[in-house]
C-alpha cells in the first residue's frame, strides 16, 4: 500500500510540472526589426504584474490551464501594443511601432554617438520610416517636405525637387547620404538628388547653420538620408518589396531589397524602378517633357565585432527624363516641341505636342541623363574609452543634357564631376559630465566639359578641407554644446578654349589657343577660409518641457557657378554670369526653442533669426530700358549678386492624442521673411527688397484615427488632411525675376492598412492627393515662369502644379 501512495504522490508532483511552461516574448522594432535594448510587459491579471525586460527577450513561467491572458508590451518611443497569450502558443514575436513624431526621438546626424533631439539645442526634426512609406510623393524630398515644417523644394516638375530650409537652398543646404556629402553639382536646378527613394528608411533635418560639424555648404542646415542596413542576425535571408502606382502621371514603381546577416556578416542589396508619363492638371492637361524613368541598384558588406563595424557601399543611380520648355502654340496653349535649331528655331511656327506625345512613357529627344556612382568605406570603433568614426568615399556625376533636335546624339551640355570625400571624428570618454569630438573632413574635386555645345561652368579644381572641436557637457536638467570650426577651400581651373566646328556648326573645346577661338573662361585660382562655431543649451524644466537656445556663425565659399558661369544651361534654360570677385558668406543666426511632450500632446516651436554677409543670389539681367535681356529660344540671362541679407521666422507643430492614441490630430506651420539689406533698395518693395524663393506661410492640418482589428491582427487607419499656401506678396520683381503667388488650399484624403500575416507585417495604403482637382501654382515652382506668350491679360500664365492624383502603395516585408 506505501507504494501504491508513494506513485501517487510521484505522478501529482510530475502533473503539476508538466502544468508548467516557458513561453517566449520577443520585442523588436517593426521597421528595422532590431531587437529593443528594454521594454515592459504587463499582465492583465489581478493583480496586475509588470515585468522589465532586456535585450529583445523575456521569459516567463505559465501553468498550462490558463485558457487566456490579456498583455500587453511597452516601450519609451514606441506605439503600445496589445495582444492575448494562449495555451497553444509558446513563442510570441511582438513588432512595436516607433511613434511618428516623438520629440523623444534619437538623432545621429552630426554627433559620434546618438544624442537626444530633447538634449540639442539646433532644431531638428527626425522623419521615420512609418512617415516615409505612408507619404505619396514622387521623390523622397517632397516627403521629407511633408513630414518637416520649415523645409521646402524648388520644384521643375514631379521628378526634380532641390531642398530648401528657411528660405535658403541650393549650396547652402548640405546633403548626406549615409554621413557621406551628396556631390552632383547642387547649384543646379534642373535635377534632384541622386538617391534612390525606396532605400531611404530615415531621415534628419537640421534646421540651422552646421558648418561647426560639415563646414561649407552647410550655411541653412543639413538634410541626411539614411540607408537600409541589415540589423536580423538570425542568418535567414530577409527582404522587402514596394510596389507603387500614381493615377496622375501612371507612375509605376518597384522596389526590392535582400539582406542576410550571421554572425559577424552583414550584405543587403537594394534595386528599384520608377517611369512616369507626363503629368496633368485642370490649366495645361498633360505637361510636355516631364516624364521620366529612374533606375537604382545598391549593394553593401559589412563586418561586426564587438567594438565596432565596417561597412563597404556601393549605389548606381541612372536617370532619364524630359526636360520642360514650357513652349505653346499662341492660340490654343497646346505645347509645342522644337525641331530646328538656331535662327531656324521660330518659337511661333513650332509644330503642336501630339497626344499619342503627351500620353507616352517614352523620353523624348530633348531630355537629360544624370548618372551617379558612389562606392565608400564607412567604419566605426571604440579605440580605447573613446569612440572613432572613419569615412571615405569616391563618387562620380555624369550629367548630359540633349538639347539638339536636329542632331539628337549631340549633347548640348555634358559634364562628369567627380569628388573624393574622406572625414574621421574621434570622440573622448565622458568624463566630469564633458564629452568631446575631435574632427576633420574635406574633399577634392574635379570637374570636366566633355563634347558639348553648351560649357556653363569651367572645367575646376576643388581641394577643400576642415578642422573642427565639438564639445558637449549634460548635468541634471542642462544639456550645453558647441564648439569652433577653421575651413580652408581651394578652387582653381585653366584658360577655357571654344571654337565653332565646320562639321557640326556649333561650339567645341579646344586645348588651347586656336584662329577663331573663343576664351569661355579665363584661368583662375584663389582660396576662401572662414571660422565658424556655435553655442547652445537645453534647460529641463520639467519632464514635459525643454527650453532650447542656440547662436551659430556659418561660413560657405562661393561655388563655381557663382564665381565662373559664363554661358547656356539648356536644360534650366538660364545663361549664367558669374563673379570672380565674389566673397565667402558668412551668417549669425539665433534661434530659441520650446518642446512639450505628455502622453496625448506632443508640440515644439522654433523661432530664428539669420543675418548673412556677402549673400550671393541671381536676378534677371535687363537692358537698358528695364527689358530682361533673352536669346532666340526665350532663354533669360541671369546675373549674380552679392548683398547682406536678412531672415527671419518661426516653426510650430503639435500633436493631439485621444482615444487611448487611436485619434490624432497633427497640425503644423512655418513661416520665414527674408529682405535684401542693401541700401540701394531700401523701402522698394518687391522692385529688390525682398530676397528670391522664399516660401509663402504654410499650414497643414490632419486627423487620423486607427482601428484594431485583434482577431485578425489588422489595424486600419483613415487620414483627412487640409493644406494651405497663403498669398506671396513678397517677391524679387526686379526685371520680372519672380512674380506674385496666389494663395492656395488643397484637401488629401488616405486610407492605411496594416496585416499581420504570419511574421509578415504587409502594409498597403490607397491616397488622393488635391482631391478636388485644384488648379495652382507653389511659389517655389520653376515651371511657372516656362511661358514664351506671357501677356498680362492672360490669367494662366505658366505651367501649373500637379492636379488630382491617386497612389496606391503595397509593401511586403519577408
Amino acid at each position: 500500500m506505501k507504494y501504491f501512495f508513494f506513485l501517487i504522490f510521484t505522478f501529482q508532483i510530475n502533473l503539476f510540472h508538466a502544468q508548467q511552461r516557458l513561453v517566449t516574448i520577443e520585442v523588436s522594432n517593426s521597421e528595422t526589426g532590431q531587437f529593443l535594448k528594454e521594454f515592459i510587459l504587463n499582465i492583465d491579471t489581478d493583480p496586475a504584474i509588470k515585468y522589465q525586460g532586456r535585450n529583445g527577450k523575456i521569459h516567463w513561467e505559465i501553468t498550462l490551464h490558463a485558457q487566456e491572458i490579456k498583455a500587453s508590451i511597452e516601450s519609451k518611443g514606441y506605439e503600445k501594443q496589445e495582444f492575448s497569450i494562449v495555451s497553444t502558443r509558446d513563442s510570441y514575436p511582438i513588432q512595436l511601432q516607433p511613434q511618428s513624431k516623438i520629440l523623444e526621438g534619437v538623432i545621429i546626424t552630426g554627433v559620434a554617438k546618438s544624442t537626444l533631439i530633447r538634449e540639442n539645442p539646433i532644431a531638428i526634426t527626425a522623419v521615420s520610416t512609418q512617415q516615409i512609406e505612408k507619404t505619396s510623393e514622387n521623390n523622397i524630398v517632397d516627403a521629407l517636405v511633408k513630414n518637416v515644417p520649415g523645409l521646402n523644394a524648388v520644384k521643375t516638375g514631379p521628378n526634380i525637387s532641390k531642398p530648401f530650409i528657411r528660405g535658403l537652398g541650393y549650396n547652402r543646404v548640405l546633403t548626406l547620404y549615409d554621413g557621406m556629402r551628396q556631390e552632383g553639382q547642387q547649384y543646379g536646378d534642373e535635377h534632384g538628388l541622386e538617391v534612390d527613394d525606396y532605400n531611404i528608411v530615415k531621415a534628419e533635418v537640421v534646421k540651422g547653420p552646421a558648418s561647426l560639424l560639415y563646414g561649407s555648404d552647410a550655411i541653412a542646415g543639413v538634410v541626411s538620408l539614411f540607408p537600409f542596413v541589415p540589423t536580423k542576425n538570425d542568418g535567414v535571408i530577409h527582404g522587402k518589396w514596394i510596389g507603387e502606382w500614381q493615377g496622375n502621371n501612371d507612375l509605376l514603381g518597384s522596389g526590392l531589397r535582400l539582406d542576410y546577416a550571421k554572425g559577424k556578416w552583414v550584405t543587403s542589396m537594394n534595386t528599384s524602378y520608377r517611369m512616369a508619363k507626363n503629368y496633368t492638371n485642370p490649366i495645361d492637361g498633360r505637361v510636355y517633357l516631364t516624364n521620366f524613368n529612374v533606375m537604382n541598384f545598391s549593394f553593401m558588406a559589412g563586418l561586426n565585432t564587438d567594438r565596432g563595424y565596417t561597412q563597404l557601399h556601393f549605389t548606381h543611380y541612372n536617370n532619364h527624363q524630359g526636360i520642360p520648355d514650357g513652349s505653346r502654340d499662341a492660340k490654343s496653349r497646346k505645347f509645342t516641341k522644337q525641331i530646328a535649331e538656331g535662327n531656324l528655331d521660330i518659337v511661333e511656327q513650332r509644330p503642336v505636342v501630339s497626344e499619342k506625345e503627351l500620353n507616352s512613357y517614352t523620353i523624348p529627344v530633348l531630355a537629360q541623363q544624370i548618372m551617379h556612382h558612389r562606392i565608400y568605406l564607412k567604419n566605426q570603433y571604440e579605440i580605447g574609452n573613446g569612440l572613432a568614426d572613419v569615412l571615405l568615399g569616391v563618387q562620380q556625376n555624369v550629367r548630359k543634357e540633349f538639347t539638339h533636335p536636329t542632331q539628337p546624339s549631340l549633347a548640348g551640355m555634358w559634364m562628369r564631376l567627380q569628388s573624393l570625400n574622406y572625414s574621421a571624428r574621434y570622440t573622448l570618454p565622458l568624463r566630469n559630465y564633458w564629452e568631446l569630438s575631435l574632427g576633420i573632413n574635406g574633399m577634392f574635386q574635379k570637374n570636366k566639359n566633355q563634347q558639348a555645345t553648351d560649357f556653363p561652368i569651367p572645367d575646376y579644381y576643388l581641394a577643400d578641407t576642415g578642422v573642427s572641436m565639438y564639445l558637449k557637457w549634460k548635468k541634471n536638467k542642462w544639456t550645453m554644446s558647441g564648439g569652433l570650426r577653421y575651413d580652408s577651400r581651394y578652387i582653381s581651373w585653366d584658360n577655357f578654349w571654344v571654337k565653332i566646328q565646320p562639321l557640326s556648326g556649333f561650339a567645341q573645346p579646344i586645348p588651347e589657343y586656336q584662329e577663331n577661338a573663343k576664351l569661355q573662361f579665363e584661368a583662375f585660382q584663389q582660396s576662401f577660409n572662414g571660422i565658424s562655431g556655435s553655442l547652445g543649451g537645453t534647460y529641463q524644466i520639467s519632464k514635459k518641457i525643454a527650453l532650447k537656445a542656440n547662436i551659430g556663425r556659418g561660413y560657405r565659399a562661393p561655388n563655381s557657378t557663382e564665381i565662373g558661369s559664363n554661358g547656356l544651361d539648356p536644360g534650366a534654360q538660364i545663361i549664367y554670369l558669374g563673379n570672380k570677385n565674389f566673397k565667402p558668406e558668412f551668417s549669425l543666426q539665433e534661434d530659441l526653442g520650446i518642446s512639450f511632450q505628455s502622453q496625448n500632446f506632443n508640440g515644439e516651436l522654433n523661432v530664428f533669426h539669420n543675418s548673412i554677409q556677402n549673400y550671393i543670389y541671381m536676378a534677371v539681367l535687363a537692358d537698358g530700358v528695364g527689358k530682361p535681356i533673352v536669346d532666340n529660344q526665350g532663354n533669360k540671362t541671369y546675373q549674380y549678386q552679392q548683398s547682406w541679407a536678412q531672415l527671419y521666422g518661426a516653426e510650430l507643430w503639435w500633436s493631439l492624442f485621444m482615444k487611448n492614441k487611436r485619434l490624432r490630430w497633427d497640425n503644423s506651420m512655418s513661416f520665414v521673411q527674408g529682405n535684401n539689406k542693401n541700401k540701394v533698395f531700401e523701402n522698394k518693395g518687391v522692385e529688390g527688397e525682398y530676397l528670391p524663393l522664399i516660401p509663402p506661410f504654410t499650414f497643414t492640418t490632419a486627423l487620423q484615427y486607427r482601428w484594431e482589428l485583434p482577431f485578425a491582427q489588422t489595424s486600419i487607419s483613415p487620414k483627412f488632411e487640409v493644406e494651405h499656401h497663403a498669398t506671396q506678396n513678397r517677391f524679387l520683381g526686379l526685371n520680372d525675376t519672380e512674380t506674385r503667388t496666389a494663395d492656395y488650399t488643397l484637401f488629401h484624403v488616405g486610407f492605411f492598412v496594416d496585416m499581420k500575416i504570419g511574421r509578415t507585417n504587409v502594409k498597403w495604403s490607397v491616397q488622393v492627393q488635391n482631391i478636388l482637382d485644384k488648379a495652382y501654382q507653389s511659389h517655389l515652382n520653376r515651371l511657372k515662369y516656362f511661358e514664351n506668350n506671357y501677356s498680362t491679360n492672360n490669367s494662366h500664365n505658366g505651367i501649373y502644379n500637379m492636379g488630382r492624383k491617386w497612389t496606391f502603395k503595397l509593401i511586403i516585408p519577408f
